[in-house]
This record gives structure tokens, C-alpha cells and sequence, in this order.
């Protein structure tokens, strides 16, 4: 076993012959090991992913895909939470480009519906993890001949999960008929994310999955403070995808960690049009951060700030007023819920 520290300072013992993947030719050596581990690993049998579209998971499948290929059955759940093109972008990627064998479920409804008039967030939290636990089981239970289910895990998960710092979904949670059922596949679960990036990298997957900035489990959820409705769950999509489209045009995109914005749950008078309006304001954030122990606030340009708030005042309903958010942690938190 040696040290091996990771990108976000996280440092733990590894197997002697694991190499830090800091190169392209690193990477490629890893994605032939684990392919032909795969292989041995899976045989002739299925198996089961469920995809987010987030980095670790689309990592595991496109590794899955090129080592067994359509044995592998992907689950995407679009729980109305996702950001602005992604549902679709996991279809384009997976099912056009690499002919995976993608079951798409549209499950917006029912999330929506079981959020509906709830406001505190961890029972928000719990909504989300328990839905989305049962709606993949429910896929898994229509399928048969799967042996193996395959889970994005990576190292500062195991880390995490046994300092008792937190729980991951990678770790369980399924109904014991289902986790009974399958023997886990996790071809990554010894990496860290700056290395997971970079196999993904070299797999082919556009920078814009491979090198996406985090986002929270609960998705836009945590982004909508209280109760959760559609008309104020559309204008955070519609401000964040107009804040990540500015960033990528002024060059900010990979320099900055993470973006986004937030509709609380009050409204403001303004005025459009010459006429009054009573309207959710828009809070930027922007952060960068080595650790996620302490962030600092990035200060965009003048001119960038201007015409962010242009831009989502006019485009998107029932948007009135933009604020920016200048508050490192601590005191603060990441996210706002």
C-alpha cells in the first residue's frame, strides 16, 4: 500500500501497483486493465446502471459499453430536477452515439407531485433519494437474466462513507429483493474524481459531462428554496443555463469550480414594461474552492454582471431583480439548502 493524495486534498492508501492517472497514456492503461477485468468479471450476463448523466456514472457506462456493450442495460431518471438539456444530452451521448442499451424514464410527474407543498429541505432530500430509489427499482424488478449492478463509486466515497462523514447512494439503499439479486461492479471505486475525468476523457465523452462542476444529488431542488413549484423550478433552470452559456462564452468555464443560481421563495415589487410587477428575484453564486471546506467568492467583471442581469430579467418569466451573492464559507454554506 502507498499514500496517494487526490485533487481535493483527500489522501489515503492505495495497492502499491495504482499509479496516480495524471496523463492520457496513464488513463488509456487503466481503461485496457479494467475492460479486460470487466470482461472476466461479467462474462456473458447483463448488467444494470443507473445513469444520471453526472460524471462518475457516465464514466462507468461508457467503460461498460466498450468492455460488454449491450449487456449493459442503462436506467436514466429524469426527475424534473435535472438541468436545462441534460436528459437530453444523456440520450444523444449514450443511446445515439454509443448505441447503449438506454431505458429512459419520465418520472417528472411523480417527483413533482411528492414534493408538492413540502418546504423543509431534508425531508425534501429524503422525497428525492426515496423516489428515485423506487422508480429504479421498479425497472430493475421488469427486467430479467441481470447479474451484476454497476455504481459510480469512487474513492472519497468509500473514504467518507467509512470515517462516517456522510452516506452515499452508492452504498446502498436498494430494497433487499433488488440488492439481493445483484453482485456489484464499480470499475472506478479506487479513484479519485480528477482521475475519473480524465479516463472519461480518453472514453470519448464530451468535456461538457466529463468536466461538468458539481452538482448536488437533490439536483435544482436544493436550488429552489421551500416549497418546490414548477413555475419557480422553470426559472432556476432558465437563469442557470443562462449563467453556465454566459461563463462558457467569457471564458470562464473550468476556471471558475462552481456556478449557479437560486430562486428563493418570496417576491419582490418591480417594474417591466411600465407596469408593476411582484416577482422572484435571481441570486448568482460563484465559488472556487480546493477542499470544499472554505470557497471564495469569484467577482465577475462589471459588463459580465450587467448583462447577466439583462438577460434573465428579460428571458425568463417571472424574474424581476438579480442579486449576487458575496458571502464566502464560512460563514456560509455551498448551496442554500
Amino acid at each position: 500500500m502507498k499514500i496517494i493524495e487526490g485533487e481535493d486534498g483527500m489522501t489515503e492508501r492505495r495497492p502499491d501497483n495504482m499509479e496516480r492517472i495524471t496523463t492520457p497514456a496513464l488513463a488509456q492503461a487503466y481503461i485496457e486493465e479494467q475492460v479486460k477485468e470487466l470482461r472476466a468479471q461479467i462474462g456473458d450476463n447483463k448488467v444494470l446502471l443507473a445513469l444520471s448523466g453526472g460524471v462518475d456514472s457516465s464514466v462507468v457506462a461508457a467503460l461498460l459499453i466498450k468492455a460488454v456493450g449491450k449487456q449493459l442495460i442503462c436506467v436514466h431518471v429524469n426527475h424534473g430536477l435535472l438541468r436545462k438539456g441534460e436528459p437530453e444530452q444523456v440520450i444523444k451521448v449514450f443511446r445515439d452515439e454509443m448505441d447503449a442499451n438506454l431505458i429512459y424514464v419520465d418520472a417528472v410527474d411523480r417527483f413533482l407531485d411528492k414534493l408538492a407543498g413540502v418546504s423543509d429541505p431534508e425531508q425534501k432530500r429524503h422525497i428525492i433519494g426515496e423516489e428515485f430509489i423506487d422508480v429504479f427499482a421498479e425497472e430493475a424488478r421488469k427486467l430479467d437474466g441481470v447479474k451484476f449492478l454497476a455504481q459510480g463509486t469512487i474513492w472519497p466515497d468509500i473514504l467518507e462513507s467509512e470515517a462516517g462523514v456522510k452516506a452515499h447512494h452508492n452504498a446502498g439503499g436498494l430494497p433487499a429483493d433488488i440488492a439481493e439479486r445483484f453482485e456489484l461492479v464499480e470499475p472506478v471505486k479506487i479513484l479519485f474524481k480528477d482521475e475519473v475525468r480524465m479516463v472519461g476523457k480518453e472514453l470519448g465523452l464530451p468535456d461538457n459531462m466529463v468536466f461538468r462542476q458539481p452538482f448536488p444529488g437533490p439536483g435544482l431542488g436544493v436550488r429552489c428554496p421551500g416549497a418546490i413549484t414548477r413555475d419557480r423550478l422553470e426559472a432556476v433552470r432558465e437563469t442557470d443555463a443562462i449563467l453556465r452559456e454566459e461563463f462558457a462564452k467569457n471564458g470562464l468555464e473550468g476556471k471558475v469550480w462552481q456556478y449557479f443560481t437560486v430562486v428563493p421563495d418570496f417576491k419582490s415589487t418591480g417594474v417591466k414594461d411600465g407596469k408593476r410587477t411582484f416577482d422572484w428575484p435571481c441570486i448568482i453564486r460563484a465559488i472556487n474552492t480546493t477542499d470544499v471546506m472554505e470557497v471564495t467568492v469569484e467577482h465577475l467583471p462589471d459588463e459580465l454582471m450587467d448583462h447577466l442581469v439583462k438577460r434573465m430579467i428579460e428571458e425568463v418569466p417571472g424574474i424581476n431583480r438579480v442579486l449576487y451573492d458575496f458571502t464566502p464559507k464560512p460563514p456560509a454554506t455551498v448551496e442554500y439548502e
